[in-house]
């Protein structure tokens, strides 16, 4: 129930009053439509159309003044009242109809957008720990079962207000008739119970195969090259079929507990009535009115404890989404890197002087049996390009996403101009990097578009320098459509060496103070990767560059090259330098480069 309650109250913050008006049409619809069914025959019998003993039905005695209509016009004026009740009533239910509909809406998208600016706010050791299908399988489909189950919970309370008002009208009609029908009904809610357990266990189970299915054909597309190219297509089509049988037979197990508990609510139906009817004749020797009574009484309340049942059937399928959506809630709000604030408010840093690592540790939470980076004590100047080269596994990648903020480290700490990195100054350091990744990740959209989510209001002639520094123009030139050429998924119409170049482009465009390259020219021919590496060059007076490099061609012209090597700086010094120590890592690794190349 608490997870329940917590959504109940994002719910109430949303639409505040609303709820409370829908509350109060509610109620009123619930007493039009007891009005004008409960009370039509004891109106009929005033009139002296159907003999019923209305004496002892205090409320009834409200309408004696019909009595002195004349009867011929009788029936049309009480069914004229029932259709003005019946017209009044059904205005209202649309009328809610609508504004919950409304509710639910707006609720889901306010609860998409909170739930995907957590995220978005969320450190990247969160995003270390989950997969990415699993995320988007709670945006997608688990804040949808999420709103559905906030409908069943409305659904439930209007049912249980028509419930409540129907049992004030068949009290007043006849408490004993009411009394046992209220008493058959809840033993059957009772002995039903079983089946909100079962479908709280198939709200687990669709919940687990929900996602196990999109993280397949996720990975599924992602890997798509690697199955063709191995000819995996067999092995995972069974795998497709195999998750699909289940879901299938999931499904196929909920209808038959949704069809097998309606089936004992209306077996039981029939056989109460049948028993009412009994007893009032057999045993109470009951009037046609009151066998009437009987009739009206049980048709009103006892759909209204099947509808109560069901919404709670309906609400416990939901569960296991309300709990996922929560508990991501709070992960990521535990995770938040960085209160958000405006654009306006948000001014990048300038580095002046440069970034400092004094005695830093990092682990990954998963591994625990030592850390991935120890005793890191380095000094990056601005302005000038310092290169970080290793062993695959040296720790470099790592120690950048340290330095950029993605992770913090367990001990020792991050300077900026002699400013220790915290929360309150790490989206100003944000704003002044651009990162250029090894696998390059653009949108399937145009070039013009990749190039503009960095800067919105480039101009033609900006978007244009900045591909000629990044030795992409020539190619771009020469598509069909130039910029406005659709790249797709990924960027998988281009070459792995034109991803690099648009990505770079990207990052060049935004003008950033710190550049950071991690691999970035891996895909590249000498030629165009010469062509970059003099622009970058160019640019170390003008901005810090920090280069991750397995090709150490790559930085030969660096200011400072840091050697890293299972966690640990083990050199530290300029390009020559290091190359002349017979002895070092870095002179190793030019060694069996050369002997690679021949």
């Amino acid at each position: 129930m608490k997870d329940i309650y917590y959504f109940l109250r994002q719910i109430h913050e949303f639409a505040g009053k609303t709820l409370y008006v829908n509350l109060l049409a509610m109620i009123c619809m619930s007493f039009l439509e007891g009005a004008g069914i409960l009370l039509l025959v004891p109106m009929i019998s005033l009139m002296g159309i159907v003999d019923i003993n209305t004496e002892e039905l205090a409320i009834i005695q409200q309408f004696d003044f019909l009595s002195t209509i004349p009867s011929s016009m009788g029936l049309p004026i009480i069914l004229g009242i029932f259709i003005l009740l019946a017209i009044v009533q059904n205005l209202l239910q649309r009328r809610v109809a609508i504004k919950n509909a409304i509710v639910q809406q707006g609720f889901l998208r306010h609860l998409r957008i909170q739930t995907y600016s957590r995220l978005m706010q969320a450190n990247w050791g969160f995003y270390l720990k989950h997969r990415k299908s699993d995320l988007i399988n709670l945006l997608k489909k688990e804040i949808s079962r999420t709103s559905s189950g906030i409908n069943s919970i409305l659904m439930f309370c209007t049912s249980l207000v028509f419930t409540l008002v129907q049992i004030g009208f068949a009290f007043i009609l006849s408490p004993t008739l009411t009394v046992m029908v209220l008493i058959c009904g809840l033993l059957l809610i009772y002995f039903n119970r079983k089946f909100l357990k079962q479908s709280l266990q198939l709200g687990r189970k669709n919940y687990e195969l929900g996602r196990d299915y999109l993280a397949g054909i996720t990975d599924h597309i992602n890997g798509i090259k690697d199955i063709k190219s191995n000819t995996l297509e067999g092995s995972r089509i069974r795998w497709y079929q195999s998750i699909t049988e289940r879901m299938q037979a999931e499904q196929v197990h909920f209808t038959t507990l949704k069809m097998t508990s309606q089936l004992y609510y209306k077996i039981a139906s029939a056989v109460l009535i049948a028993f009412f009817i009994f007893v009032a004749i057999q045993l109470l020797q009951a009037e046609g009115s009151q066998l009437m009574l009987i009739i009206i009484i049980f048709s009103r309340l006892w759909p209204r404890v099947v509808d109560i049942q069901a919404s709670m059937e309906r609400i416990a399928t939901t569960i296991p989404s309300f709990q996922a959506v929560k508990h991501l809630q709070h992960e990521c709000n535990q995770a938040i890197e960085f209160m958000s604030r405006s654009h306006e408010e948000i001014k990048p840093i300038t580095v002046n002087e440069g970034i400092k690592c004094k005695n830093v540790y990092f682990r990954y939470e998963s591994n625990k049996a030592g850390y991935t980076l120890r005793n890191i004590s380095l000094f990056i100047p601005a302005n000038k390009m310092t290169a970080f080269v290793g062993k695959s596994g040296a720790g470099k990648s790592t120690l950048i996403d340290i330095l950029m903020g993605l992770n913090k480290p367990e001990k020792g700490e991050v300077f900026v101009d002699g400013i220790p990195l915290t929360k309150e100054n790490l989206i100003e350091l944000r704003q002044t990097v651009s990162y250029v990744a090894q696998d390059p990740f653009l949108f399937n959209t145009s070039i013009r578009e990749n190039l503009l989510l960095i800067k919105p209001g480039a101009t033609e002639q900006e978007l244009w320098e900045a591909l000629d520094f990044a030795s992409a123009a020539k190619f771009v030139r020469n598509l069909v459509n130039g910029l406005d050429t659709v790249i797709g998924d990924r960027g998988m119409k281009l070459s792995g060496g034109e991803k690099q170049r648009l990505v770079l482009a990207r990052a060049i465009l935004r003008s950033p103070g710190i550049l950071v390259l991690d691999e970035a020219t891996s895909a590249l021919d000498n030629e165009n990767e010469g062509e970059i590496l003099s622009s970058l060059n160019k640019l170390k007076d003008r901005m810090t560059l920090i280069v991750i490099a397995h090709r150490l061609s790559t930085v030969h012209h660096a200011d400072q090259v840091i050697v890293l090597d299972k966690g640990e700086v083990k050199q530290m010094g300029t390009f020559r330098q290091l190359e002349s120590d017979d002895q070092g890592i870095l002179c190793q690794l030019l060694q069996k480069q050369t002997q690679a190349i021949r």
